[in-house]
């Protein structure tokens, strides 16, 4: 299994109009059977150990700050993978995050055919609002792209 790192290939103003950094990554996985929401939730809905301790971590910096530990109270229709409310979905895509004051966040989710299988890309939107939106994610960034494949190997192994 191999994760490649790509150019992101989402319509951005759609979904995070302004959004500051912008990543994606793709693993091809066998079958065909998985769908957007099928690779959402392997995806988001649990973590390893490791990341779990990472968001600890993250919420008890973060808490003095007043930022959200969750988008729960975004949630909507569509319900929640995770922490995250999904915004948009259809069995290629779906896109999941929240708006927060020092950021707002999205991850699109596509799947598509690939042969006998599927390429799940999971593309990663941010909009800084402030200097303490800039601050975090100069902080995370060092840990993004590790919790980004594993998260893909997650989709890969399920």
């Amino acid at each position: 299994m191999t994760i490649t790192e790509i150019s992101p290939d989402v319509d951005r103003p759609l979904w995070l109009d302004g959004a500051d950094f912008a990543d994606a990554f793709r693993v091809t996985i066998g079958g065909n059977t998985v769908d957007a929401r099928a690779a959402a939730t392997s995806m988001l809905g649990r973590s390893p150990r490791w990341m779990k301790t990472l968001v600890s971590l993250r919420n008890l910096l973060v808490a003095p700050f007043g930022l959200k530990s969750s988008g729960a109270e975004d949630a909507g229709p569509r319900g929640m993978i995770g922490i995250f409310p999904v915004i948009s979905e259809t069995p290629e895509r779906l896109v999941a995050g929240f708006d927060d004051r020092h950021l707002d966040f999205r991850v699109v989710i596509d799947v598509a055919v690939a042969g006998d299988g599927r390429q799940v890309t999971a593309t990663t939107l941010v909009r800084t609002h402030n200097l303490l939106g800039r601050i975090y994610l100069a902080g995370i960034m060092p840990f993004h792209r590790l919790v980004v494949k594993a998260m893909l190997r997650q989709v890969a192994t399920n």
